[in-house]
């Protein structure tokens, strides 16, 4: 399958061949999704360096470590940003392709030709670069879909996640630039070229922190330590897959790390209720200096105000007494996690 902005794409390469400077293709676009999420399993792909380097809030060092060894199942992101991300590649691709005059087509998974482990998907390649059209040279194209209140990050540029994926790419792939369209919040159009030579102390830095992970924890089935530069809903996201099931005990007396952050949590459960006690006590007194009026101003301008809000609710006793049909179809009991600490254990760690 082919995607054009006009005719004359060229067909798809055959797995093997070498279809970029320093990039082979070893999956086709149309390989099945199991087949296709085995194979990135071989190699660091683009859309682990983000992770790789704690700068996205869906994953971590440690998540790619575990995935890559097989300890976690797969993951089927089938949640509505992915859904509508998938949706869009392809109209985007061509409107892109479209406005820039030239062709795009789907490639699949590329390795590095010397370093196999380094792989990326490209979204798309272009055969016609349309910055010179004085010769057919290659260039790729990445495709993204954001929220509208992410916008103010894409002002100068793809935001930093985005731009280490396709440094990434240009660095497996030996291109020298990639173009990148975005379109945030359904209706505003963005496109960018990321060129390597602008770039050339990060590519260095990403190629060093990847071959790290890779050959020195991946390789090797040590873990990454954690540094605290983790997402903690990140790292709380990836135990649980990695232990869906608990049961046993294990020993944490002498392990200190365990002990300091018992008494760091705890110290932090004690704050928030502190700030959330404050933060009602002022409440209280914005009220009191309120009186029956409903706006305060400061120096003739509005300070602040009272003002009505409302939300849905659903009364589920009664829903239950009166609809139980309806309660039993919609109503579900949903288990999650939490941590349970003894009162002594608070007492003596809080003190």
């Amino acid at each position: 399958m082919t995607t054009t902005a006009r005719a004359g794409a060229t067909t798809a390469p055959a797995p093997g061949r070498r279809v970029t400077p320093t990039g082979r293709l070893i999956l086709d676009h149309t390989a099945p999704r199991d087949v296709w999420l085995d194979a990135r399993r071989q190699g660091l792909g683009s859309s682990d360096i983000a992770k790789a380097l704690n700068l996205s809030g869906f994953g971590t060092p440690q998540q790619v470590f575990h995935d890559k060894l097989g300890h976690l199942p797969h993951d089927d992101d089938f949640s509505e940003r992915a859904h509508f991300g998938v949706l869009f590649e392809d109209p985007l691709a061509r409107d892109w392709a479209r406005r820039n005059r030239t062709v795009v087509e789907p490639v699949g998974i590329i390795a590095n030709a010397t370093e196999p482990w380094q792989m990326c998907t490209l979204d798309r390649l272009c055969t016609e670069c349309p910055l010179d059209r004085s010769v057919r040279s290659l260039c790729a194209l990445e495709v993204k879909t954001r929220d509208k209140m992410v916008a103010k990050f894409w002002r100068q540029g793809p935001p930093d996640d985005v731009l280490a994926q396709v440094l990434w790419q240009i660095l497996v792939t030996g291109l020298d630039h990639i173009h990148v369209v975005c379109l945030i919040g359904g209706n505003d159009y963005r496109q960018y070229t990321v060129r390597r030579e602008e770039h050339l102390k990060l590519v260095a830095y990403i190629n060093a922190e990847a071959t790290r992970l890779w050959h020195e924890h991946i390789l090797t089935g040590r873990e990454p330590a954690l540094t605290g530069e983790e997402s903690p809903d990140a790292l709380i996201e990836l135990y649980d897959r990695l232990h869906p099931e608990r049961s046993g005990f294990v020993t944490v007396d002498r392990n200190v790390d365990v002990l300091d952050a018992m008494t760091d949590y705890l110290e932090a459960v004690a704050e928030k209720a502190a700030a959330e006690k404050k933060r009602k006590a002022k409440y209280a007194a914005l009220l009191a200096a309120l009186g029956d009026a409903q706006l305060a101003l400061f120096q003739d301008r509005p300070f602040f105000s009272i003002e009505q809000s409302s939300r849905e609710s659903v009364d589920l006793a009664r829903l239950r007494e009166e609809f139980p049909e309806a309660y039993r179809a919609c109503v579900q009991d949903k288990a999650h996690d939490r941590i349970a600490i003894p009162r002594y254990i608070r007492e003596e760690f809080a003190a």
